[in-house]
């Protein structure tokens, strides 16, 4: 992806969200040709020059000091992951581009993994590839296993697979988080061409992918509450937590419960018990697939 584009629009989406008064700027009268402040009251309002600003909205401007970049994302009332996404993105580029090595998940990911067998829990590394989940992440989400390889994706299953407009009742909102992560994603890794070949090929697939992309959300969920759509269970509600792995920030274990002795938690129970090995074979388990 073009790092300067990139850093472009999103800052002119920004600061097309704002209005004068909301920002406490200074309002230079006239009529508005576009929604949102104009860059002569984005400047004012972040001490810099008309210029200056300008130029950095242009994707020209050269060595950024992260003062300026601060006092911009003040200017444009910007969030903590907006903010690490600004600053991210105005770094210079690498000069030599090292290949990404394959992420793989480590013996205390797995332990702990296997250790959550009675709540759904999957592990996502960098574009949201899913590396590695639990029987009962399998059975709620979606049958990893049977996917190959390139296609364990979350940003893949929510957009090109039908079956998750079926799967989560409020699919608009986890597209809007898919799309916000997979940027917040671009922002550490602008220069990731596997990254930038998902991208296009989204944009190409999906038209609500394209439109959601081009609004330049970025957001990193930790916790909050989704819905599913099971076929077997039923409609179920799981509050999710995100913990990221110690030695690697770029992968993620996703972990859903419910709170102890609530209805969700009986639903959990009939969910496990999809997967209860059937009578006279408790010797042999299933094994978790990763």
């Amino acid at each position: 992806m073009d790092r300067a584009r990139q850093l472009s629009e999103f800052l002119k989406t920004r600061r097309a969200r704002l209005r004068p008064d909301d920002a406490g700027a200074v309002d230079f009268g006239g009529r508005r040709r576009v929604p949102g402040l104009r860059r002569e009251e984005l400047a004012l309002l972040a001490g810099v020059s008309v210029d200056y600003y300008t130029r950095l909205e242009q994707g020209r401007a050269r060595n950024v000091s992260p003062d300026v970049l601060d006092a911009v994302a003040r200017a444009l009332q910007l969030d903590a992951d907006e903010r690490m996404y600004l600053h991210n993105l105005a770094k210079p580029a690498a000069s030599r581009k090292r290949p990404r090595r394959p992420q793989q998940v480590g013996p205390e990911m797995r332990q702990a993994l296997e250790a959550l067998a009675g709540v759904p829990a999957y592990i996502i590394g960098r574009r949201l590839d899913i590396l590695a989940w639990n029987d009962l992440a399998r059975l709620l989400i979606s049958d990893f296993p049977a996917l190959p390889a390139a296609e364990r994706n979350m940003a893949r299953l929510v957009f090109l697979d039908e079956a998750s407009r079926d799967l989560y009742p409020d699919w608009e909102t986890k597209a809007r988080d898919t799309v916000a992560n997979l940027r917040y994603d671009a922002g550490r890794h602008p220069d990731d061409p596997q990254l930038a070949s998902l991208v296009g090929e989204l944009s190409l697939a999906s038209s609500d992918f394209q439109h959601l992309w081009a609004a330049h959300n970025v957001h990193a969920k930790t916790r909050g509450r989704k819905r599913f759509r099971h076929p077997q269970i039923g409609e179920i509600a799981l509050d999710y937590v995100a913990m990221r792995a110690p030695d690697d920030p770029d992968m993620t274990m996703m972990i859903y419960s419910a709170p102890t002795g609530s209805d969700t938690t009986a639903d959990l129970q009939l969910l496990a018990a999809l997967i209860a090995p059937a009578p006279g074979s408790a010797d042999h388990p299933a094994e978790t697939t990763f």
